[in-house]
């Protein structure tokens, strides 16, 4: 049976973030009504949103605030409130209110990213920076805080409607990888390689004028060359990864092979063989519609057969200007969405979502799926070493499977070298994989 909710007014926010908690997470069908005579002669399950309770208020009532029932970017009064052993924000101060805070605003101010269309400063590479965050101010960043309100929000409804369904939700892992840099040494052009070998020159660097040179002989194996490992350990596992490929033009943060080599082309082919792949727009193509559509049309005739994801290099995220492009080239899902200095969820959620355009006030069909953890981050921004890095890991798979979303992890071939500045971290990717997969059956049928 439908939940009949009484509402005020009728606006897109409002519907879109009812039907992520409502129906995506709770399994919940629902439909809304602005006449209390219609609601009070309901027979069936109920909730009410608004300002106040009505007199003698027959069922479930949360007290809103007005973000929903806007159109309109405007700053926001935001006020973080305690809520249980947590925070919240929206804080809201009627006793008949279900929650002492406005459960689907702050739900939609963090999934809608509306703090990235006010201004921010942004970090070098034009990036919304996670301090910047509410969520790393309310210091749940590293917890899929709308998965747990919803939780909570079942929890409550089933209180009052024992009889109502709710969704039963299972654990997923989604294993991704960015290839930035398909080789360190081989296939690089005549050009790239002599520079590289005369700036180790006069670095007086040995050791790497020694290894270029021993690949380059085929006398060892390219260092960032770990496809067969991955492909091993994807059969050993039976996971299912998705690719994002760089074929973006050479430039001081595009490094990968030109995209006319064979070699790379076949690379790709025998990837695209055993995984999805999506496209990995180049640094150059920020906001640039027109690159961003050549580089999908590059990796297309590769592959031979349509481009519908993507993941931004450097995780360049320009709100809404980067998916409105992307949605315009009918890219249908995303995996940007996560910060390059901090673990945890950019848009406190940890399951898939679709993107609303605040700028246009509407719904689209680009689907968001975000990550939670990636290599670089603990390596380079965070500065943790291979076991804090695991223990980091654990505590976010945990986060996941308490709340059935899906775990995604962001990996690079070149990490899993093991040389150089990733020692130990082939072991350290192992040992997450074999923890997110503990128990995983059981989860996936909880």
């Amino acid at each position: 049976m439908e939940m009949l909710i009484l509402v005020p007014k009728m606006t897109n926010r409002l519907f879109y973030i009812f039907e992520l908690l409502f129906k995506e997470e709770l399994g919940i069908d629902f439909k809304f009504t602005l006449e209390e005579e219609r609601y009070l002669a309901y027979q069936g399950p109920k909730f009410h949103y608004g300002k106040s309770p009505l007199q003698n208020e027959p069922a479930l009532f949360q007290q809103s605030v007005d973000l929903l029932f806007q159109r309109d970017i405007a700053d926001q009064n935001i006020k973080i409130c305690n809520y249980k052993d947590s925070k919240a924000i929206y804080p809201v101060f009627n006793d008949s209110s279900l929650f002492p805070f406005d459960i689907f605003a702050a739900s939609f101010y963090i999934i809608s990213r509306y703090e990235e269309y006010l201004p921010h400063v942004c970090d070098q590479y034009n990036r919304f920076q996670p301090h910047d965050s509410i969520l790393y101010k309310m210091e749940v960043i590293e917890k899929p805080i709308i998965n747990l309100w919803a939780k909570e929000l079942g929890n409550e409804i089933k209180k009052v409607y024992p009889d109502i369904q709710l969704k039963k939700k299972t654990f997923k892992f989604v294993p991704t990888y960015d290839i930035d840099a398909a080789w360190a040494y081989k296939n690089k052009g005549f050009f790239r390689t002599a520079a590289a070998f005369l700036k180790d020159v006069l670095f007086f660097d040995k050791n790497e004028i020694k290894e270029r040179w021993n690949v380059l002989r085929n006398k060892r194996i390219d260092p960032f060359d770990t496809f067969d490992y991955q492909i091993e350990l994807q059969k050993e596992l039976k996971l299912k990864p998705l690719y994002f490929i760089l074929c973006g033009d050479y430039n001081t943060n595009d490094k990968n092979i030109s995209i006319r080599n064979k070699n790379f082309q076949n690379l790709i082919k025998r990837i695209g063989d055993y995984a999805l792949v999506g496209i990995h727009p180049s640094f150059s193509s920020y906001l640039k519609k027109d690159v961003v559509k050549e580089e999908i049309s590059r990796l297309s005739e590769v592959l031979n057969r349509e481009v519908t994801m993507s993941r931004q290099h450097f995780l360049r995220l320009c709100l809404p200007s980067s998916y409105q492009i992307l949605n315009e080239l009918d890219v249908t899902d995303d995996y940007t969405m996560g910060y390059a200095s901090q673990a945890g969820f950019r848009a406190g959620y940890a399951d898939t979502f679709q993107f609303f355009d605040l700028e246009n006030d509407m719904k689209t069909k680009l689907n968001i799926h975000p990550f939670a953890l990636m290599d670089g981050t603990m390596r380079d921004y965070l500065d943790l070493d291979v076991n804090e890095s695991y223990e980091k890991a654990k505590k976010l798979v945990d986060e996941v499977k308490n709340v059935n979303g899906t775990f995604i992890l962001l990996w690079h071939n070149e990490t899993l070298s093991g040389e150089k500045r990733w020692e130990g971290w082939i072991t350290l990717y192992r040992k997450i994989l074999d923890y997110i997969l503990m128990d995983y059956d059981k989860a996936s049928d909880s």
